[in-house]
């Protein structure tokens, strides 16, 4: 008799051992990702940039001063977070400080390199000096997406007589050849 009443013990503490286990489950739970609360509207820092060149043989500096324009319409991406879209003027100045050329330029000065997205959900991100080509000078810009590597990359060339022309730029250099010139003013960057 004690041996049935030891062996029912054992056989109920078997039989709650395996109901306190746990099931697996093949379930998995990842919390939810947040996305964060937009905050005031975002500007890009102030840009600057003074080159020197030779141009038809004379002395010229190439002046470009980025600044945010809040005059302008702000760009809302996906998030409901508003951007500061910005004015870029150009100025090209003589060796004895008077002006050549100045022009400010915002987005809609490339409106006819832009697709509708880039009209409405772009900025203008910068313009840069590039080279002398002749009686050119070259300016590269871009509109982009805020605070993504989404861009339309431009082609600005000024002429001697002040005129400018403005081009998509549908030839980006891939290879990371430069030319001999452009590579010896790479090595200083």
């Amino acid at each position: 008799m004690k041996r049935i009443q030891f062996l029912a013990v054992i056989m109920m503490a078997l039989l709650v051992a395996s109901c306190g286990k746990k099931k697996q489950t093949e379930d998995i739970i990842v919390k939810p990702v947040e996305t964060p609360a937009p905050q005031g509207p975002v500007s890009m820092q102030p840009y600057n940039q003074v080159t020197d060149v030779k141009w038809l043989d004379r002395d010229y500096q190439v002046a470009i001063n980025r600044v945010a324009n809040d005059t302008l319409p702000m760009v809302t991406d996906e998030n409901g977070q508003k951007f500061v879209d910005n004015t870029i003027t150009v100025r090209v100045l003589r060796s004895d400080g008077s002006v050549f050329f100045s022009r400010s330029f915002t987005k809609t000065s490339f409106n006819e390199q832009l697709d509708d997205d880039y009209r409405h959900t772009g900025i203008l991100e910068g313009i840069v000096f590039d080279k002398v080509d002749g009686n050119h000078l070259v300016l590269a810009g871009s509109v982009s997406h805020p605070q993504t590597d989404e861009y339309i990359p431009i082609v600005m060339t000024i002429s001697n007589f002040g005129d400018v022309s403005i081009r998509r730029d549908d030839q980006m250099d891939t290879t990371g050849n430069l030319p001999a010139e452009e590579a010896s003013n790479e090595d200083g960057v």
